[in-house]
Order: structure tokens, then sequence, then C-alpha cells
């Protein structure tokens, strides 16, 4: 679900919003803007981190880039020769993972973390798009700086002097990566509603950043998501998706097109995946637990939810000492709910599904064709959604011209959003393990 922040009424418990420090920032001469072509494009600015120095390190191969494009909740089988034609030239003249998958809660927050982390949300600290902030008392989006509680990929490069881009068309994404990268976009104009860039703008951002030449861009493309999101012709036309689709396709033929232009093909590493796919249900196919909570004498007025779309996040708010009781109420009600797929306690199945404190005491998904809608039936209305594992396949694959890059590979392995980062580190030459990351290099 596209997720936004609901704020709390007093002030005093109101996180900043990032565009807000933002703004400060380039008031204050901690971030200036990068000048030249981007400007004369009339595009948004693109701002350099000043508050960061470069490392003095130098690389030892300076002339490698790799450029990761996520476009945003696209479907594996999307992806077609007629449809997507650039797209599907990418995937069939480089490496495909067929069987590649997003990672619980397949949300575009959490994925982008664990593509730029390589590590599960127990240690990220980032689970899905919204949750109960329990020292904040209200339910927000995970879109501040602070919350990914390890390195990224892009600061191990910029500790050993590369250089780093990130042009990511959502506000929360924006916010969450904060001032990690030495050149970021600022997402406009943004849609309301969506708080998003559309694609022309945000490939245009791509291409005026392509003259900085960071050694690593991470790219988000939101449009596929966006138009999928309110498509009510989702479950058969996909008439607005499907416009998406052929726009989007079409801002990736730019953005390699640009590359081989500018003869940085040949020493390029390309990673197009997305974050998680996309799920359609009807007007009459939502689930509601809160009524069903509220019912029950000790659950009621002690339960706050974080909706995401495909999956409920329930978080106990009452005494410490009835947190085991409250717990099993509440799993027992969303199993018996009509539409629940599954319901688990991420406490007691730590080692499976590795999410963490932040998702609270119990996660709910939905079965395919139905979505959540918490507090109430109209909170959620739109009909594509994403978050439960009828969401879980991606696209995945590797292409640029780089020698390292495997050529009309197809893999049976199940390749995940976490192999991005350990991939980009080991084309660059950084050194990791298994405690760095969890995910699997790819070349």
């Amino acid at each position: 679900m596209c997720g936004t922040t609901r704020a709390c009424t007093d002030p005093a418990h109101r996180h900043v919003r990032p565009f807000e420090r933002g703004a400060q920032a380039l008031r204050t001469g901690r971030r200036t803007l990068l000048t030249g072509a981007t400007a004369a494009a009339g595009a948004a600015a693109i701002s350099v981190a000043a508050s960061r120095p470069a490392s003095a390190v130098v690389p030892t191969d300076t002339r490698r880039r790799a450029y990761v494009l996520v476009i945003d909740g696209c479907r594996p089988d999307e992806i077609t020769r007629t449809l997507t034609p650039h797209l599907w030239a990418l995937r069939q003249g480089g490496a495909w993972w067929p069987n590649a998958r997003s990672m619980p809660v397949m949300e575009t927050i959490p994925n982008h973390v664990m593509m730029m982390t390589g590590v599960r949300p127990d240690r990220t600290g980032v689970p899905a798009n919204a949750v109960y902030d329990r020292a904040l008392g209200e339910v927000r989006d995970l879109d501040q700086e602070s919350d990914i509680r390890v390195p990224t990929v892009i600061e191990r490069l910029n500790a050993r002097g590369f250089t780093t881009g990130t042009v990511l068309s959502k506000e929360y994404l924006y916010g969450v990566f904060g001032e990690r990268a030495t050149y970021r976009w600022e997402p406009t104009p943004t849609l309301p509603v969506t708080g998003h860039a559309p694609d022309v703008f945000t490939m245009q951002a791509a291409l005026d950043m392509l003259e900085a030449d960071p050694h690593l861009m991470f790219v988000n493309l939101g449009d596929i998501d966006r138009f999928g999101h309110a498509d009510v012709t989702g479950g058969t036309l996909k008439a607005l998706r499907t416009t998406a689709l052929v726009d989007t396709d079409h801002q990736v033929g730019r953005f390699v097109q640009a590359l081989k232009d500018a003869g940085t093909w040949e020493r390029s590493l390309v990673i197009v995946l997305a974050d998680h796919s996309m799920d359609w249900s009807d007007g009459s196919d939502h689930i509601t637990l809160s009524p069903l909570l509220e019912a029950d004498d000790l659950l009621a007025g002690q339960v706050a939810i974080a909706d995401n779309g495909g999956a409920d996040l329930l978080y106990w708010t009452g005494p410490d000492a009835q947190r085991h009781e409250a717990v099993d109420r509440m799993l027992a009600i969303a199993r018996s709910t009509d539409g629940v797929l599954r319901a688990f306690s991420p406490a007691r199945e730590r080692a499976r599904y590795r999410l963490g404190d932040e998702a609270g005491d119990v996660v709910a998904f939905c079965r395919a064709g139905r979505r959540f809608s918490d507090p109430d039936p109209w909170s959620n209305p739109i009909p594509g959604n994403h978050g439960h594992p009828a969401t879980r396949p991606i696209p995945f694959f590797l292409s640029g011209g780089a020698g390292v890059v495997p050529s009309g590979q197809v893999s049976s392995a199940q390749a995940s959003t976490m192999d991005v980062a350990p991939t980009v580190a080991t084309f660059f030459g950084l050194r990791h393990g298994s405690r760095v990351y969890e995910g699997r290099a790819r070349i």
C-alpha cells in the first residue's frame, strides 16, 4: 500500500519531514547544488552532500560504473518483447533470475533498504513501509535517515573514495536514504496523493546526474507502482498500468542509450529489478481487523495497527505482563478471519521471518486478491496492493558491457533484493563476508 505518515496532533511529538530537513540544509549551506546541465534542462537541482567529505583513499579501479534501476512494483510476467522491448532486450542479453523474490514485508521501503544493505530487517530496523512507533505513539512511515541502523553499500563505497548518487522518485525513499550519497536528487515535481515524481522527470534527473559521473547510481522509477495502485482494471485490462509499463520501458531505453553514447556502457554493470510486484482486489475484498480486536475484552483499546496493504502489523500497547496472552488472542482472531493467509508472531518466529521488534507483536498476510483496510473499511480504498506473499515474485537481471557481467545466462537460483549490495560491492572490489551481507553477489 502507498504509505502516508499519520502525524500526531501534538507538534512536540511530530518527527521532522525529510523535505523540511532538506530545505534547512540548503539554507544553512550544509548541502550545495550541482549546477550545469541539470539547471539548463529544467530538472530539479541535484544536491551535493557537502557535510560528508570524500575519503582520501583512491579506488583501485575508477573506470567501472554501476547502475541500479528499480522498476518499482513490476511483475516478472509484465516484461515482454512487445510491451517492454528495452527491458526485454536487457534481460535476454544479460543474466536473469526468473525465481527472484521480494523479501517480507513485500513493501517499497524495506526492500530498497535491503538492496542497499544486503541484510534482513531485524538488522536494518526497517521491516515495512509503515510501523507503529512506540516512542511517538503513532503510526508513521520509516522515512527518516536514522531509521536504517546499519551501513549501506553507498557508505562503504564513499569510505573508499568512490562517488555515489541517488535518484529516487518517492518522497519517503528520499527521506530514508538521506544524505548518504555524494549526489542526491530531490524528487520534483511530485504528484499530490502519490508523493512521487513521474518517471519522465526522474529519468531526466538520472541523465543529468550522469554528467557528474558517480561510480554508483541508484535510481527508483515509481510510475508502474503508482499507476498500479490506482488501476481499477488491474485484475483484467490493467489499462493504467500498461501505459506506465510502456513509458517506463522507454525511459530505461533512454538511459541505456545515454550510456552507450557516452562510451560508458562497455565498463558498466546495470542491475534491473523490482522491490515487489502487485496484486489487485475489488471494492468488497477488504479485511478490517480493528472491529474484531475491539470486540475482545482484553484487546479493546490496546492494539495499534500499521496497515501495509497486503500486510497488517499489530502492536500490543497494554501492560507487558499481559503481552503473551494478548498475542495469543490477536493470532487467534487474525487466523480465523476470512481472507487472512497467515498470521504469526515475529518474536516467536525470529529465525524464519527475521523482521525484528519494529514489526510489532503480530504480522498478518492476506490472501491473493484481498487487501487489509484498517482501522476502518474505507481506510484503504486502492485496488492495487502489495506486502503479502502473492507479491513476492520480481524481475531481477544483470546487464551492461563490463566483462564480469554474464551474457545470455538464466539461473534457477532464488535471487532476492538483498543480492544487490553484495553484487555492487564485488563489482568494485570491496571485501565482504557473511557478517557484512546476507545476500549473495551475482557476478
